[in-house]
């Protein structure tokens, strides 16, 4: 029996997942906050916290290659993450980001998050 087995598959199929994931953590990095559902918002919350605790490390070579390894679509995205959203983090261990609940979606009931910095 495989226990805690990680991640949510969001009914998708893995190369597609990757890519909607990290489209909306560019998207949080870009406009400052997400909405989308509660399991996708979830998802989106690990890996941006994951970047911005890499880029808690400062402007080097290293710390920059592994963020652009995670978003490698949009440079802008991962310059502005290093210069306005990583350092105002630096003295905070951890918890960069809040899910707020909005309810639920009026077509389907699927239940609606909304995910910001803190």
């Amino acid at each position: 029996m495989i226990h805690q087995s990680g991640r949510r598959k969001l009914n998708m199929k893995r190369g597609h997942r990757i890519a909607v994931l990290r489209n909306q953590v560019l998207h949080l990095i870009m406009y400052g906050h997400l909405v989308s559902t509660k399991a996708r918002v979830k998802e989106v919350q690990k890996l941006a916290e994951k970047a911005t605790t890499i880029a808690r490390q400062g402007n080097i070579f290293n710390a920059r290659r592994r963020v652009h390894a995670l978003l490698p679509y949009n440079q802008d995205a991962v310059k502005r993450l290093f210069l306005d959203i990583a350092p105002r983090y630096t003295e905070r261990n951890g918890g960069y980001t809040r899910v707020i609940s909005l309810g639920v979606r009026s077509g389907d009931t699927a239940p609606i998050a909304r995910l910001e910095w803190v």
